[in-house]
Parts: C-alpha cells; structure tokens; sequence
C-alpha cells in the first residue's frame, strides 16, 4: 500500500529526493515517517511530518540537511536529502504513524510500511 521510489547511487554532496506513494489508503490522515537501517545496523528514526504537515521531526543526524514535506492531494511524501555522506547509506523505508500516536520516533509505532529504496552514496 505504500511504495517509496527515488533511492539510487550519489556521490557524497549530491541530492537525492525520496517519494512514497499510497495505493488503497488515504495518507491525508496519516502522520508519516521516515526510517533506515544500514547493513548490519539496526533500523532508525529519520524524519516524521504530521497529517496536516504542520509539524515535522528531524533526527540530529540529518537536521539540517533532510526536509520532508507531503502532498495529501497527490497521497504522497518526500524526502529531499542533500548534502548526502557516506553514512547515508542505507534501504530508507517510509510508513505510516498509527492513529493516535504521537511517538513518531518509535518504529513499532507504525501500522504500514513501504518496500524500501535503496540509497547508496559513494565517498
């Protein structure tokens, strides 16, 4: 139900910009988030926005460098990342904050979760 798209190869500096489309589910009413797990690394937070898009959630790692943004009319969420490093790297998955959470840093607080995009970025 939730299909991220946009991963790929960038040299470290470069840009890259994350989608995640909803097929059979409104996102309009959904607080979404970002996360990724690098090889052989545990799975974590990276950015949540809430439904309306008036609140966003950053981690330190990329505050400053990653902005998420949403477009309810289109069902879809972003991620542009700049400035990209090396510990980018990683399969970044979007998902869906279940109704009535407000832990948006806490995986197991998401009922849906896209495929996952590959992001790889060269040093």
């Amino acid at each position: 139900q939730l299909q991220a798209s946009g991963g790929g190869l960038v040299q470290a500096g470069g840009s890259l910009r994350l989608s995640c489309a909803a097929s059979g589910r409104t996102l309009s009413i959904s607080s979404m988030g970002w996360f990724r797990q690098a090889p052989g690394k545990e799975r974590e937070f990276v950015c949540a926005i809430t439904w309306s898009g008036g609140t966003k959630y950053y981690a330190q790692s990329v505050k400053g460098r990653f902005t998420i943004s949403r477009d309810n009319a289109e069902n879809t969420v972003f991620l542009q990342m700049n400035s990209l490093k090396f510990e980018d790297t990683a399969v970044y998955y979007c998902a869906a904050l279940r109704a009535g959470s407000y832990y948006y840093t806490r995986g197991n607080e998401y009922d849906y979760w896209g495929q996952g995009t590959k992001v790889t970025v060269s040093s």
